[in-house]
């Protein structure tokens, strides 16, 4: 059949869309970014927040309505949305065709040969399962690719329904990976971008303790992987052989995300997160001290329940402190089932946003100045794409930008490049979160 894929949410599940893509493409089937042009459509949806689910719902419905004046026959959904409203989804959705939990995204074939027998097929596993990669269609440039290393979180933070949709932490095994990484440089990829709820627990479900330097170092090995990048590192379990492994190895991009939350400790301590303020500060400096240049990115969240004035200021100030060189932040969601749902009193929803944008504006002024600093510095940039309309000018990012969340270097070139070559530049200015540059001999 001809197929049109959508996948909405993180680049966890980007990783399953690709391995999806893999196994329907072995059993003979073709792809259409033309919508009105498939046979078959498959969402993989995400139910992180409210949004997301909201998302998710109007994309089914609004490529389910393709089915009365286009060539589509079938709508196949998969993903959280599909995993945590196992019976609801199929009930309330009548456009949906047949449904895939999170754990089951290796049976996407036998999903497609059972929904053309009409039957409303949905597979869900235990979430103990882990699938096994049968290899991937990239959708994204190809010279960057995510590698997830493990699947599910164990932690229980009150906010998050992660652990209620895809289950305890399971480490992907390492020959498993290894294999996956060989793959994906054979076939074009320079940056491969470690992904896992939390990366840094690598392993200690498998060999019985943290194994991500053990990781990094083999993956290194792998001559065409020039930038290893590790994403989504809870601070409290950032060890110093940890922080070593990225001060050491060449190819270990200088950059880490280390999801914070908070700036109060009473709001960290409902929020059931494992570190206080001053830990998370403590940490922070000795990362810069043992990383020197190290680029540090982390989300915040605002209107937590019961979220006081003045535990809001708490992380204003903690924001000013910490001086993230990244910064997101998130108005809080309630999500049904998790502890923080049960908690009051819950913060108008105006509000939320108002400190959201607050924050925000905050960290902007801290990031505008960050940049500035870097000018007249010299950098490496891996080439994106070429500008149209410009002469000599390519989309660019440097190490301390993370691909879709940071932001760009825009370089005038001497020569020719193309999407996917590293090349030498010269900061030269900065505008706003972006910097400009110039390439250099």
């Amino acid at each position: 059949m001809k197929i049109f894929f959508l996948s909405l949410g993180c680049d966890k599940n980007l990783s399953d869309s690709e391995h999806m893509l893999k196994i329907l493409a072995d059993r003979g089937h073709s792809f259409t970014d033309d919508e009105t042009e498939a046979e078959c459509a498959i969402v993989n949806t995400c139910a992180f927040i409210g949004d997301a689910k909201q998302e998710s719902i109007d994309e089914i419905i609004r490529i389910g309505a393709l089915k009365k004046n286009a060539k589509l026959k079938l709508l196949l959904v998969t993903g959280c949305l599909a995993e945590r409203y196992r019976n609801e989804a199929m009930e309330l959705l009548p456009e949906i065709d047949g449904a895939l939990g999170i754990n089951d995204w290796d049976k996407i074939d036998r999903l497609l040969l059972e929904a053309e027998k009409k039957t409303r097929p949905a597979y869900f596993s235990d979430q103990d399962r882990l699938p096994v990669s049968r290899g991937r269609v990239p959708l994204t440039t190809g010279f960057t690719s995510y590698l997830k290393i493990a699947e599910g979180c164990s932690k229980r933070c009150s906010y998050c329904a992660i652990p209620l949709i895809r289950g305890g932490y399971r480490s992907v095994p390492m020959e498993e990976l290894l294999s996956e990484a060989k793959s994906l440089a054979e076939n074009g990829t320079k940056e491969l971008i470690l992904v896992a709820q939390e990366t840094t627990l690598y392993g200690i479900d498998l060999y019985g303790k943290k194994s991500l330097p053990e990781l990094v170092s083999k993956l290194s090995e792998i001559e065409k992987i020039r930038w290893i990048r590790i994403l989504y590192c809870y601070p409290e379990e950032l060890t110093d052989e940890m922080i070593g492994m990225i001060r050491d190895n060449e190819k270990v991009v200088k950059y880490l995300d280390i999801p914070v939350q908070h700036g109060s400790d009473a709001v960290l301590k409902r929020m059931n997160r494992a570190t206080t303020r001053k830990e998370i500060l403590e940490k922070i400096r000795m990362l810069r001290k043992t990383v020197p240049g190290i680029t540090l990115r982390t989300t915040l969240m605002t209107g937590f329940p019961g979220e006081t004035e003045e535990e809001f200021e708490e992380s204003k100030t903690f924001l000013l402190q910490a001086k993230f060189d990244r910064l997101g932040v998130f108005a809080y969601s309630k999500e049904e089932n998790t502890a923080a749902s049960f908690m009051k009193p819950m913060v108008p929803i105006r509000i939320r946003e108002k400190r959201r944008n607050e924050l925000m504006a905050l960290q902007q002024g801290v990031a505008f100045e960050k940049a500035k600093k870097r000018v007249g510095k010299k950098t490496l940039v891996l080439v994106e794409g070429k500008l149209a309309d410009e002469e000599n000018v390519y989309l660019t990012r440097t190490e301390s930008d993370a691909p879709d969340v940071d932001g760009y270097l825009f370089l005038h070139a001497k020569t020719v490049h193309e999407s996917g070559d590293f090349v030498k530049a010269k900061i030269t200015g900065a505008e706003g979160y972006d910097l400009l540059g110039e390439e250099i001999g």
